[in-house]
């Protein structure tokens, strides 16, 4: 559903395609054997390759292929058996070469696409251009000396994954849901942790505006936005300034923009380069990269699920909705966690508690759900506990609170705090009886046609019971005896 800005002389259409940068999980660079720890020291994982010391010859790392491969599985694209490295020329403090070893015209994945989920609903197909390897530049820090900016040559020689979108995206919404089922696509797969404020992903957002139906208009690119919230307001916000240029008369000219996220804006930094800029040309210290069948097919078979599979499944094997099932699948450590706390429990109870109660939770204590405090075994045998009737869901309130402050089991919990339901009949109907023998003027009204005070005194008996009186039961009992 495109996203439609009502300007003055009209209506514009926002027209958005996604570059990001996946930095690969691997122990070594792409092109040398150095580390690539984050965190460490500065400049003490460097080689004499990343610090292109003449006579330097890169060596194409392996894992770093694999794993561009088993990403182009996830994206459902085109695996290219050949794909060639060139070098992309331009210079930066942080460059030692002068030059990016890169993939121009031949990269190594290529058409593929990804189906996200949006809120109203409606699932939409984002086209994928391309997935090229290449390597990091280094990383300039300006905040070390008053004077002077220091090079940290730690990230050069890194293997990134720039995965390009087409430009399919609409409104900052779809670009939001893209970029978190992309990085949930290449967690699942391993290939990039996805921690973007690590900058281990980072996106370049391409912006244009045009009349909706009309060709696409010139576009900006916003340059390294390192969250997603970021990306979705950067979006906006320069979709409503080339509005204003256009309607008023002005250009939009191709150039490169910063996003403050401070002020909320995009401002310029640079006139966009073009291919012709870069001087691309073949690598001549790489022969082409030719994968082997084998290896391609091996790497297909030990694909995991992934979340769209996964999701499928959910609704199929657990009898979940596919809102529900597509918020579990959306983190493979979430899918886990519910998988073992739903094992042999009712699936929709466990689910609707790890999105509500648990997630809220999680949420204050600033922990993954690696770190719950809850262990899934304990909350499907709570969800059992309600559903025997040994305890109300009122009272599951109280026993989940107690397992995320002591980490004990429900039944221990119910034991202990002497939580178990009152299900006794006689036990019941004696507070029922004492509520309406205390409360003469209540029932003299409810029996003058105040019906809406039976739930006051469904209330303060189950509040004289502590909460622990079965609903069921206690209502039933209230009605009998003041219709009586």
């Amino acid at each position: 559903m495109s996203y439609i800005i009502k300007g003055e002389t009209g209506d514009w259409e926002i027209v958005v395609g996604l570059e990001v940068h996946c930095e690969v999980i691997s122990k070594a660079k792409l092109f040398s054997g150095a580390a690539t720890a984050f965190g460490a020291e500065a400049n003490t994982q460097v080689s004499f390759v990343d610090a292109g010391f003449p006579g330097m010859l890169p060596v194409i790392n392996h894992e770093c292929v694999e794993q561009a491969v088993r990403t182009g599985f996830g994206l459902n694209a085109t695996i290219n058996k050949k794909s060639i490295f060139a070098r992309k020329n331009y210079y930066y403090a942080d460059l030692p070469n002068g030059y990016q070893i890169s993939q121009s015209d031949h990269p190594i994945i290529s058409d593929g696409y990804i189906d996200v989920d949006l809120e109203n609903g409606e699932t939409r197909r984002i086209g994928i251009e391309r997935l090229h390897l290449e390597q990091d530049a280094g990383k300039l820090m300006h905040d070390q000396h008053p004077s002077k900016s220091f090079v940290d040559l730690n990230r050069a020689g890194v293997a990134l994954m720039e995965i390009v979108s087409r430009p399919d995206i609409r409104s900052p919404e779809e670009a939001g849901a893209y970029l978190r089922k992309l990085r949930s696509i290449v967690r699942y797969i391993g290939s990039c942790d996805g921690n973007m404020d690590e900058g281990s992903m980072r996106c370049d957002a391409n912006v244009s505006v045009r009349r909706p139906g009309e060709p696409y208009g010139t576009r900006a690119e916003i340059k390294n936005v390192n969250s997603i919230r970021f990306v979705m307001q950067a979006i906006e916000y320069e979709a409503m300034r080339q509005v204003e240029v256009l309607e008023s008369g002005g250009r939009i000219v191709q150039e490169t923009r910063k996003f403050d996220s401070v002020k909320g804006e995009t401002r310029s930094m640079r006139s966009k380069e073009t291919a012709v800029d870069y001087r691309y040309f073949y690598d001549p210290d790489l022969i082409p990269l030719v994968l082997d069948e084998a290896m391609i097919e091996r790497l297909r078979k030990e694909m995991p699920e992934l979340p769209d599979a996964k999701k499928k499944r959910f609704t199929e094997e657990y009898g979940l909705p596919a809102y529900d099932a597509g918020q579990l699948v959306a983190e493979k450590d979430i899918a886990a966690y519910f998988e073992a706390a739903a094992k042999g429990h009712d699936a929709k109870k466990v689910a609707n508690y790890i999105m509500g109660d648990l997630f809220a939770v999680l949420n204050k204590l600033g922990k993954s759900i690696n770190e719950s405090p809850v262990k899934p075994e304990n909350l499907g045998r709570m969800v059992d506990l309600i559903n025997d009737g040994t305890i109300s869901s009122r009272i599951a309130k109280d026993v989940f609170a107690f397992m995320v402050e002591e980490g004990k089991s429900p039944d221990q919990i119910v034991e202990e705090k002497g939580l178990k339901q009152v299900t006794d009949t006689s036990a019941i109907e004696k507070m029922v009886d004492d509520v309406i023998a205390a409360n003469p003027d209540k029932v003299a009204e409810y029996k003058g046609g105040k019906e809406k005070l039976l739930g006051w005194f469904v209330g303060q008996t189950m509040r004289a019971s502590q909460g622990k009186a079965n609903p069921a039961m206690l209502n039933e009992l209230v009605k009998k005896k003041l219709d009586a």
